[in-house]
């Protein structure tokens, strides 16, 4: 079972990137898949999650109207669009995925859940 983050990169604030969370090993339709970041200094936050099979959608407030989690066709991949970056949304982000089941909808205001980790991608956005 692994996760695989990626698609950061260095860019100017008001730009756009898109993540992608790739999963072998099992299918996202049946796991809640979360991002999470964490900047320099900072603790881990949530960011977004989908709940399997895509019902339910979470977002933090800090990126609510700028951020969409989507998961593609297939069930492996997850994908964060970021529009409007802002340098404040620097960090490395992680995707994570909760298999257990035991919850009905995704959460992001505690990692506990996820235990399935990517290894993290970096996101700047800087002038």
């Amino acid at each position: 079972v692994q996760l695989q983050a990626s698609g950061g990169g260095l860019v100017q604030p008001r730009s756009s990137l898109r993540l992608s969370c790739t999963a072998s090993g099992f299918t996202l339709d049946y796991s809640h898949i979360a991002w999470f970041r964490q900047a320099p200094g900072k603790e881990r936050e949530g960011v977004s999650c989908i709940s399997r099979g895509g019902i339910l959608r979470y977002y933090a407030n800090s990126v609510m109207g700028r951020f969409t989690i989507s998961g593609d066709n297939a069930g492996n991949t997850v994908y964060l669009q970021m529009n409007s970056l802002k340098p404040e949304d620097t960090a490395v982000y992680y995707c994570a995925a909760d298999t257990s089941r035991v919850s009905h909808t995704c959460a992001i205001d505690r990692t506990a859940p996820y235990t399935d980790w990517g290894q993290g991608t970096l996101v700047t956005v800087s002038s």
